[in-house]
């Protein structure tokens, strides 16, 4: 039974139960088999710099633009909702899955309200709450696609993406209860799940093999973790189980459409040694498996999971945190894929696909993983996401969408016409919404990724000026200030501003690149061990007043790709601290093509911030050379000695490029060894 107790405030029931005062953004307080716990969402608020930037960028211009578009004629995804309520005459419009966007879109307006307190939000978000519980029918089915399409019926086949809407519902609505304590949004999702219950927990041939794009996986853990119910945490391991259990003529609701290891139904994910098929779908799924190995500590499921994250990171991850690496393409068991993983080491640049989505997934996996294992490689990979290939779907100004993020673009090389996803330029719209409220809502919670809490004590997964104020997992205060210009510097300052009488941890991830970062305490050297790659943690009796100095080395690097990855032989990026750069048109002399520029390894490197560039970002001035009368015209050409000139150039951060204009971009450049 869940202990409840009813408060009214406002004219607002509120409930509280046992399972739900924790108010993380995964709730995993309670999960047994979790080392790093999540902080309450709006424990940590940002202050100054990169992050209180992007803030102020998502209340002004990236959550109000979405807005416009997903509550008019252009997006039209409010409207379906309206329809399917009969507030208003229409048709569906939109993609399948547009539901699952417009509830990620509701996601990035609740962490706002984290954020800000600001109850113009909370009204705003009551609005759609009223509108979408209207378009519920009465046992609990919400799918606006299928409602107001009288020629297909519920559950008739996976291309319709009921699963991944659902997913999206669930997870927003437990969002939005936790944040604002309502549960106007919690029952909608209730009965949408309960008749999922009912529906395909049954053993059914004819649904085994349903699922999609399985966001429902993580969503029912959710739910189960903010009510209390176990029958949702027990569906979402029926999802898992389900997984290469049943034929394709045993399960007509998926026949037609993609099978094996495009969904991930090939192998069972406990067998599952590489991740292959879609990769959206693939680390959603992976996410999923994550949320309920927390619960349960079932080891064949971790076991798998391990080996898929170092699958994907070390043999299938672009150097910015991109993954999926072809459009169209066959996995490695020679099945038809889209969108997704294929072959290790097989690494185009210019085709590259790297949906933001699934790069967004990525950093969602490794959020899940840090919290089941408590190391920092996996809060490394979520900033290098973040920084780099998640940014990189959005324009500076917050209303222009990149769906595909190749590593490099050259003039007149693709047909872009005949591409329903990649364009030269970034777009207003995407009619295939799904990237942009993912990538905004993601934005907008962070906040809720840069602290976790430790067995005693906190732990620092990600730099930023912010203040810090919540509870140890003893129930006792600690409030911390963090000062820094991360990304674009490596000192970060931290002051404890409230703590326990008792000794306690504090932990300081050390980036992987982070090689001679030094640690101080109220101007003193530690005794700490501080190593790349992993936490550095402090035990001591902390008082108020306290400060610890990081200092990480930022210098300029040159990456080079595995000996395996043919495209980026001799050729290397550009790194400093967690950006990776890119060289782009609009700094290179007039005419001058990517493919002709040469990195010069014995040229000065000089990091120099701009606060009017861009938004405001570091760049790295160099020299390089650009190659002269190139073979741009003939396939292959006899040449004794290439000949070069000298120019001074400008590299500019990865994520910022596309912003003045189109042009040409590249990641990777051939260098000569000086």
């Amino acid at each position: 039974m869940i202990k409840r107790l009813l408060l009214t405030a406002c004219g607002v029931t509120l409930l509280f139960s046992s399972y739900a005062q924790e108010n993380g953004i995964i709730n995993n307080a309670k999960s047994p088999y979790v080392k790093l716990k999540s902080i309450d969402m709006g424990d940590c608020v940002w202050t100054d710099g990169f992050w209180a930037s992007k803030i102020e960028n998502a209340k002004d211009s990236m959550v109000p633009y979405m807005g416009h578009l997903l509550c008019g004629d252009t997006g039209h995804a409010l409207n379906n909702f309206k329809i399917a309520a009969g507030l208003q005459h229409g048709e569906h419009k939109g993609m399948r899955w547009h539901d699952g966007d417009f509830y990620k879109y509701m996601e990035a307006v609740t962490y706002l309200y984290s954020q800000t307190k600001d109850e113009k939000y909370l009204k705003e978000l009551d609005g759609y709450i009223k509108i979408i519980g209207e378009a519920q029918e009465a046992d609990g089915y919400l799918e606006t696609q299928i409602q107001l399409n009288p020629k297909v019926d519920r559950y008739e086949n996976r291309k319709y993406h009921e699963m991944y809407n659902t997913g999206h519902l669930l997870t927003s609505a437990c969002i939005h209860y936790r944040i604002t304590g309502q549960r106007n949004f919690l029952d909608i999702a209730i009965k949408q799940a309960d008749l999922l219950y009912t529906i395909f927990m049954p053993e059914d041939k004819k649904y085994g093999r349903f699922g999609f794009n399985q966001t429902q996986i993580m969503g029912l853990v959710e739910l189960y973790r903010t009510v209390g119910d176990k029958k949702y945490l027990k569906l979402a391991e029926k999802f898992i189980n389900n997984r290469g259990k049943y034929k394709v003529e045993e399960t007509p609701a998926t026949v037609g459409y993609p099978i094996g290891d495009m969904v991930q139904e090939f192998t069972p994910l406990r067998e599952a040694t590489e991740a292959v098929g879609h990769a959206v779908l693939a680390l959603y799924y992976y996410a999923g498996a994550a949320d309920v190995y927390s619960e349960t500590g079932e080891k064949a499921l971790v076991d798998a999971l391990d080996r898929l994250w170092d699958n994907v990171t070390n043999k299938k991850m672009y150097v910015t945190g991109a993954v999926g690496q072809t459009h169209y393409g066959a996995s490695t068991n020679r099945q038809m894929i889209e969108e997704g993983f294929i072959d290790a080491y097989m690494m185009p640049n210019m085709t590259a696909y790297n949906e933001t989505c699934a790069n967004i997934c990525n950093a969602m996996f490794s959020y899940r993983m840090l919290g089941i294992h408590g190391e920092s490689k996996y809060a490394d990979i979520m900033e290098l996401v973040e920084l780099n290939s998640g940014l990189s779907g959005i324009s500076i100004d917050g209303k222009h969408y990149y769906y595909a993020n190749p590593l490099r673009v050259i003039d007149g090389s693709r047909d872009y016409e005949k591409m329903n996803t990649e364009y030269p330029e970034r777009q207003p719209y995407l009619d295939c919404f799904c990237c942009p409220p993912n990538l905004v809502r993601t934005v907008c919670k962070i906040s809720g990724w840069a602290y976790s809490k430790s067995e005693n004590g906190i732990a620092v997964n990600l730099y930023g000026g912010n203040k810090l104020s919540t509870t140890l997992l003893d129930g006792s205060k600690i409030e911390l200030s963090e000062v820094t210009n991360y990304p674009w510097e490596g000192t970060v300052t931290i002051t404890v501003d409230k703590c326990k009488k008792q000794a306690f941890d504090i932990m300081l991830r050390i980036p992987d690149w982070a090689k001679n970062s030094k640690i101080l305490v109220n101007g003193e050297a530690t005794d700490v061990v501080v190593t790349p790659g992993k936490f550095a943690t402090m035990t001591r009796k902390w008082k108020k007043g306290d400060v610890i100095s990081l200092d990480m080395p930022m210098e300029v690097t040159f990456v080079e790709g595995n000996t395996r990855i043919e495209e980026v032989r001799n050729q290397v990026a550009v790194k400093r601290g967690p950006i990776v750069y890119c060289v782009e048109s609009a700094d290179l002399p007039k005419g001058t093509h990517i493919v002709d520029v040469y990195l010069n390894s014995a040229a000065p490197y000089k990091a120099e911030f701009k606060k009017d560039l861009l938004g405001g970002v570091t760049t790295i001035t160099t020299e390089v050379l650009i190659r002269k009368n190139s073979n741009e015209d003939s396939m292959y050409k006899t040449v004794r000695k290439p000949e070069f000139e000298t120019r001074k150039v400008q590299l500019i951060p990865n994520y910022a490029w596309s912003n003045r204009g189109q042009g040409e971009m590249t990641v990777f450049m051939p260098i000569v060894w000086k």
